[in-house]
């Protein structure tokens, strides 16, 4: 018997499972460096770099000394700028009590720890962020995942949050733009969620983390219900939009508190977001936006591209994604798994993309791509597949 196997964990330890895409980044890698010429797909990470005011922020940041401990919920500007930005952006403007900074991905395991207990529910869409379930699992937290079906283009229907209630339900949680299908719920569709959250008396997590990444749709906010003020909570990120994902940079907006027990698990766990990376944050939200808008073009002619090429495919049909960037095929007409189309896209194309059971059970039958990458690595991605899929 080895020492791994003599070590004996917390049986919540032995419910993590990470991040998937992370699995196959690791992977990847180790095909490159055995000289195989891989095209990425699998993880949700620009190929833009930060605005030059943004990177510019934080040096001047960190050679003006702010590098010491601050306030747990977000240093005082950053907290003003997303007032300022939510009042210019939804209608409303959050206290500075309702505010509160963390990285992203962070807050999905506050805000459930905060709001569920052990064995309590949650509804989530499915397909949806691998993240939110490796949350629940470790809490012990339940949840009803809501069928985003590719005949309603992904999106997740009222009727069916609503017969998913039960008298154990806490939280909804609902992402538009989403992850990992790229689809934008209506307003209509929004707005109904947020009254069946009132009329039920549950809390709303509505993660609008791609809410700046629509193509053809606006964004809506269910959020303008109750300003955030009793049920209801935005969660945001600079990682996608300002190309800021190795910042670890985000934000959420919610009643003060609830605001107040976030702020004293994130003294317990990490002190503080560092100082100089919250001033990049300020920069991003109150800079220029030229960038950010040059680049939403560009992802929208990448995501045609990718449509165009993956509806090409012998096998492989489409929807139109309406924001984010994400395609999430039906890859069925192959005769593969998700997962087989995974390992046959990795093995005989040398493409990495994640197979939908990633996401939810409901992922069986699909693959996603992410096309935060190049025309050009679309296109040769493309005629790899098309080839290794013609000769299977």
């Amino acid at each position: 018997m080895n020492n791994k196997d003599q070590i004996k964990l917390a049986e919540a330890a032995y419910k993590l499972k990470g991040s998937p895409m992370f699995k196959v980044l690791a992977r990847a890698n180790e095909l490159e460096r055995q000289g195989k010429k891989i095209i990425h797909f699998e993880i949700g990470d620009t190929d833009f770099a930060p605005p030059g005011h943004i990177i510019e922020a934080a040096v001047s940041a960190l050679r003006s000394g702010e590098t010491h401990y601050v306030n747990s919920l977000g240093i005082l500007p950053l907290r003003e700028a997303i007032c300022e930005a939510t009042e210019k952006e939804l209608g409303f403007k959050p206290t500075i009590g309702q505010v509160v900074i963390a990285p992203a991905k962070a807050f999905i395991y506050f805000l459930t720890r905060c709001l569920v207990n052990p064995g309590e529910e949650v509804i989530v869409p499915d397909p949806g962020f691998a993240s939110y379930y490796s949350v629940f699992d470790f809490i012990g937290a339940k949840w009803a995942n809501i069928p985003l079906l590719e005949k309603n283009e992904f999106r997740m229907n009222p009727a069916d949050v609503r017969k998913s209630i039960t008298d154990k339900t806490r939280l909804i949680i609902i992402n538009s733009p989403n992850n990992p299908t790229g689809m934008v719920m209506t307003k209509e569709e929004i707005m109904a969620i947020g009254e069946i959250a009132k009329e039920k008396g549950v809390y709303l997590l509505t993660d609008e983390t791609y809410g700046k990444m629509t193509y053809d749709y606006p964004h809506y906010s269910p959020s303008v219900i109750d300003q955030c003020r009793e049920r209801t909570i935005i969660l945001n990120s600079f990682s996608k939009v300002y190309a800021m994902a190795g910042f670890r940079l985000g934000w959420a907006i919610m009643p003060e508190a609830i605001a107040e027990k976030i702020g004293l698990m994130i003294q317990t766990v990490f002190s503080a977001v560092p100082p100089f990376i919250q001033y990049a944050g300020i920069a991003a939200l109150i800079g220029d936006q030229s960038q950010i808008k040059a680049m939403l073009a560009e992802y929208k002619k990448r995501r045609d591209a990718i449509v165009a090429g993956l509806n090409s495919l012998p096998g492989v049909s489409c929807v139109i994604p309406q924001g984010a960037f994400y395609a999430f095929p039906n890859i069925t007409g192959t005769g593969l798994t998700s997962e087989e189309f995974a390992e046959f896209a990795l093995e005989n194309a040398g493409l990495t993309v994640l197979s939908g059971t990633n996401f939810g059970q409901y992922g069986q039958g699909y693959a996603r791509f992410s096309y935060a990458t190049s025309i050009d690595n679309i296109n040769k991605a493309v005629e790899r597949l098309n080839e290794a899929l013609k000769n299977k």
